[in-house]
């Protein structure tokens, strides 16, 4: 039972935390954040951006659920869950390192998608680049992708209502 309880709590952090990743890109990385996330947004020549720095972030929250569910480090007080919640964090970290590093912007490897989810992952996280600034935008999120058709519509409403300013591109 506590094998499938782990796994459950495993399962359910990945989940959650394209969540935690769709409100903190949206309302700290485009807010209040938006000086480590801008370079991301704008063309360079550098393996490094700023917004890595947010990688950091999610690595000090994965570390702080397994040190909560360490017996070595808090002894009587551990928090079991604290373990599989890091995990979950952990393997939430990797697949996003695929996906939005790897697939979306090729840092690690090339490979253009031409069918099915994965282009459908790269076509709206595209789109969410197609907006100059952090000012409106649209697919906040790195794992779950909304159908481009609709986000394209979104883009073109903020436009017309004065929220975004597009790149050439899209316009």
């Amino acid at each position: 039972m506590d094998t499938v309880l782990a796994i459950v709590i495993v399962l359910a952090t990945v989940l959650a935390m394209e969540g935690v990743a769709w409100s903190s890109h949206k309302y700290i990385m485009h807010g209040f954040g938006w000086g480590w996330h801008r370079d991301h947004h704008e063309r360079h020549d550098r393996f490094f951006e700023k917004n890595d720095l947010y990688a950091l972030v999610g690595a000090a929250m994965s570390i702080s659920m397994f040190a909560l569910g360490s017996p070595l480090i808090m002894g009587a007080r551990a928090w079991w869950p604290g373990t599989w919640i890091g995990l979950g964090v952990l393997f939430y970290g990797v697949i996003y390192t695929l996906v939005h590093d790897g697939l979306v912007h090729q840092r690690w490897f090339r490979y253009v998608p031409n069918r099915g989810y994965a282009k459908r992952l790269v076509q709206a996280h595209k789109l969410h680049h197609a907006t100059q600034g952090k000012e409106g935008g649209v697919s906040f999120g790195f794992v779950f992708a909304r159908d481009p058709a609709v986000l394209k519509q979104e883009l073109k409403a903020q436009r017309e209502r004065g929220i975004a300013v597009l790149r050439e591109a899209v316009e």
